[in-house]
């Protein structure tokens, strides 16, 4: 009895103790007790709760758990294990005992609000954890904690005003709750009310000025806002008080990718992941950075991971979906852009997701729909503006494609390649406003080192090589950041003959098909095996036909993704890689910078380097389209053929044999015909300038131009007018059904004048081939010189002028004197078949001497060199 009275006197003073929030003292009063008597609930349960406080969870799991043993019915013990429990992350373990404790007292509010905590963090089961937060509220309606809670959930369900009156209920009742304050601030910014969110979360930090969770919410405004430097500066802050606050870290991973700081970015979300290894966002991060980076294996595990932890994660099934439409697997992205937004209808991302890839799939008008969608929930949403404009640049609605580009490069004017897109949808329309500021802006940004055009778009747009050059350079860097030290370059493969490979997305009815196939013919199968690895689709074509032939394997690589196409080229064992493709739409720059053959050359679909040595070690040229004054500016090493760089066989484009009728042209029959059969792009104010001063100096002459769409038809006569010439001298070609048709109206013509800075290419060859005579005036650039080449290697060097007055005289006195015109014309017929142009087994000839010197040199152990190809 005498002991009783003593521990009970004992367990009074540890009482007293807990009230002064003396733990320690109460904490070693009874320790004394439990030696003495190890079996007393009251001990056992009040050091648990001692150590609960203390967050000394293991050392409470013990204690509660012998108390729970001495007296299952304690509801409040019950309830205070789960909590222990929880804490050490064993959640099914706790919910199970917050059940139990609920089960022997279902009126104790705390134990709902335990239950509710496990069913919302653990379960995600926000609804089921609302009833139970209801529950707490309605047996204690001044529990704030509650409400507080009750809010949390509401929010994930994007419940967001909802959650404002559970959060300010719980503020009516303890208006120093900080997980309300918190709560609320993030609701408000969920509801783009940021400066109420602000200054909420200004009134937290006013209760507690080391709330570090407030300082996130505040970097989390400033990031929404695009306010960067102060959502770091916040994060920071944030971090100076928590350090090991994980949300922080990836916060500030993913400002850093929005600037595209990839590696602080990375290092943010490590940062995160070391100290929670299960945190979703960072996960999310990850992807998003490796995706950005192209490396699409890493970003799918990433992805892959935080659906792991977290399947109802929108915006990892959003990147899950835009990997997956980088791997041509359109079907399944699709599937997982309907997930994303089966979880969040107005992600925004998700709709240009869907749009994307309803774009490669050619389903203009579905993905028309999705960018709309997308701009409507997210009205600076720039890609979806891009993608709005590429649909419609495919669909020749250059008007449309022209306001797309120009609100997206409103919205980020040093997007990579937009000022390009811009100005190129421009020129399609023939809309030359304050042209000459626009490319002067856009060359600038180029020379500051800039993006801000593909080099496919600024061929038509300067006549600078250098340009071209910077260009080029920026636009592999930023497209292709996997550009590394070449795999393959110093493997000696020992092939019985030397094995071609030709990548190219243009194997069908386009120029380059039709210039390569007398090529591919006339390779000598004794000393070369030539493979294909054709990017593009299928079109069915007699030429596609005709160009599967001739190969010892042609390779459909349209469906493939680029791990599938390398494997492929490996297979094959690929001496010599050639890119038919360069900076053109649907090339694959991707699998050169892979560099899976030991040599790669890139040759005839663009007129310009690649820009970096990383992807091609030669381009193939000429004496005239790239001389040595402009070498410099070529990453690649110059191979130059004799006669032009640019193939054409004898039959590589059939004649029609019936002359059409002048009349059936809407062409004057007895007037002087100059024509231009090129794309709108390529004309300029300058070039339709001297094109009117010709005009205006041959009477009875009108100019034939190709149909480039009725608005650009309405802008070139209004030039036409404002330079004093009628308007009706100028006239639009019809469309025809064939290409021998086409050639055939050639001859309708007296004269084929050529633009600059982008010459005629293949245009100019039709243009010769058909037997009408081309004026060009050379230019600097390899783009602006083609047509030159052309001339220079069919016996026609008359035919090239160096100044813009100097072409213009050219055209009228070939105008005014008729016996000069016909004599060339009848020197172009007789030249046809004398000259190298459309000698395409002498011109293979050429270019297999070119091959088997680059292998020698490799297989001699010799870098790339200019290479200089002797005349057979």
């Amino acid at each position: 009895m005498g002991l009783a009275n003593e521990l009970q006197a004992k367990f009074r003073r540890a009482v007293e103790a807990f009230q002064a929030r003396d733990l320690p003292k109460a904490e070693k009063i009874l320790e004394q007790i439990r030696r003495a008597s190890p079996n007393i609930f009251d001990v056992a349960h009040f050091l648990g709760v001692i150590k609960l406080m203390q967050g000394r969870f293991s050392e409470a799991e013990t204690h509660l758990k012998a108390a729970v043993a001495l007296n299952g019915s304690s509801d409040e013990a019950l309830s205070n294990y789960g909590y222990a429990l929880k804490s050490l992350n064993r959640p099914q373990e706790a919910l199970t005992y917050f059940t139990r404790a609920l089960a022997v007292n279902p009126r104790n509010p705390l134990s709902y609000h335990n239950r509710g905590t496990i069913l919302a963090e653990s379960s995600r089961n926000y609804s089921e954890a609302i009833e139970q937060f209801d529950k707490a509220a309605f047996y204690n309606p001044n529990f704030a904690e509650a409400y507080s809670s009750k809010g949390n959930c509401l929010e994930k369900l994007a419940r967001f005003e909802d959650a404002l009156v559970a959060y300010d209920k719980a503020l009516s009742i303890r208006s120093d709750l900080e997980p309300a304050w918190l709560g609320r601030g993030n609701a408000l910014r969920n509801l783009k009310r940021y400066d109420d969110a602000l200054a909420t979360y200004v009134k937290a930090l006013s209760i507690n000025s080391g709330f570090a969770q407030a300082w996130v919410g505040r970097g989390d405004v400033f990031a929404d806002l695009e306010r960067h430097d102060e959502a770091l500066a916040a994060y920071d802050k944030a971090l100076s008080i928590k350090p090991d606050l994980e949300g922080a870290w990836a916060a500030k991973g993913h400002v850093f990718w929005r600037l595209k700081r990839y590696d602080e970015a990375s290092a943010g979300y490590d940062k995160a992941l070391s100290i929670k290894p299960d945190l979703e966002n960072a996960w999310l991060g990850r992807g998003n950075v490796s995706f950005d980076l192209k490396h699409y294996d890493d970003a799918s595990a990433a992805f892959d991971r935080a659906l792991s932890i977290r399947p109802d994660l929108a915006e990892a099934w959003l990147g899950r979906g835009n990997v997956l439409n980088e791997f041509k697997r359109h079907d399944d992205a699709l599937a997982a852009f309907g997930r994303a937004l089966s979880i969040k209808p107005d992600l925004a991302e998700a709709w240009l997701g869907r749009g994307n890839v309803a774009w490669a799939l050619k389903r203009y008008e579905e993905a028309l729909a999705a960018f709309d969608r997308a701009l409507s929930l997210k009205p600076r949403l720039v890609g979806a503006w891009i993608g709005r404009g590429n649909v419609f640049t495919e669909l020749k609605r250059h008007d449309e494609a022209f306001a797309a580009f120009d609100k997206a490069v409103s919205i980020e004017p040093d997007l990579e390649g937009i000022e390009g897109l811009r100005l190129l949808a421009k020129m399609n329309l023939c809309n030359w406003d304050n042209l000459e500021d626009e490319i002067g802006h856009l060359t600038a940004a180029i020379r500051a080192g800039k993006a801000n055009s593909s080099p496919f778009a600024l061929l038509s747009l300067t006549d600078t090589p250098n340009d071209h050059l910077l260009c080029a350079r920026a636009w592999a860097r930023a497209k292709l950041p996997q550009l590394s030290k070449p795999s393959s370059r110093g493997e000696i493969r020992r092939n019985d003959r030397i094995r071609i490979g030709y990548v190219s997305p243009d194997l069908g009815q386009h120029p380059v098909g039709y210039l390569i196939a007398g090529v591919f013919e006339n390779h000598d199968t004794d000393r070369f095996e030539t493979y294909a690895f054709s990017l593009g689709p299928d079109d069915n074509s007699d030429l596609r036909r005709r160009l599967e032939r001739p190969f010892h394997r042609f390779v459909d690589c349209h469906h493939k993704v680029d791990s599938e196409i390398l494997r492929a080229i490996d297979d094959a064992q690929i001496d010599i890689l050639v890119d038919l493709a360069g900076h053109t739409h649907n090339a694959r720059l991707s699998l050169f910078a892979a560099r899976p053959a030991p040599i790669a050359v890139n040759y005839l679909g663009f007129a310009g380097t690649l820009g970096s040595s990383a992807l091609a070690d030669y381009i193939v040229a000429d004496h005239v389209a790239l001389p040595d004054q402009i070498s410099q500016c070529f990453e690649e090493k110059i191979v130059r053929l004799p006669g032009s760089f640019m193939p054409r066989g004898d039959n590589d484009k059939t004649i029609g044999e019936v002359l059409p009728n002048r009349a059936d042209h809407d062409l004057p029959q007895d007037w002087t015909v100059f024509c231009c059969f090129n794309n709108a792009y390529k004309l300029n104010p300058a070039v339709f300038r001297c094109w009117m001063n010709i005009l205006t100096r041959v009477d009875q002459s009108v100019l034939w131009l190709s149909d480039v769409g009725e608005i650009a038809k309405s802008n070139l006569r209004k030039q036409a007018s404002s330079l004093r010439v009628d308007p009706d001298r100028l006239v639009f070609a019809k469309r025809v059904p064939s290409s021998a048709e086409h050639l055939a109206r050639h001859r309708l013509a007296d004269l084929f004048l050529d633009v600059l800075p982008y010459n005629a290419h293949t245009t100019a060859s039709d243009a010769l081939w058909a037997g009408l005579p081309v004026v060009t005036q050379i230019g600097d650039s390899f783009a602006g010189r083609v047509a030159a080449s052309l001339l220079d290697a069919v016996g026609l060097p008359e035919l090239i002028t160096r100044t813009r007055d100097d072409y213009e005289a050219l055209a009228v006195e070939l105008a005014l004197d008729r016996p000069k015109l016909q004599g060339i014309r009848q020197k172009l017929w007789d030249n046809r078949s004398a000259t190298s142009l459309f000698d395409v087994a002498r011109y293979t000839r050429h270019l297999e001497a070119a091959y088997e010197t680059m292998h020698q040199k490799h297989l001699a152990g010799l870098p790339p060199d200019h290479i200089d190809v002797r005349p057979l």
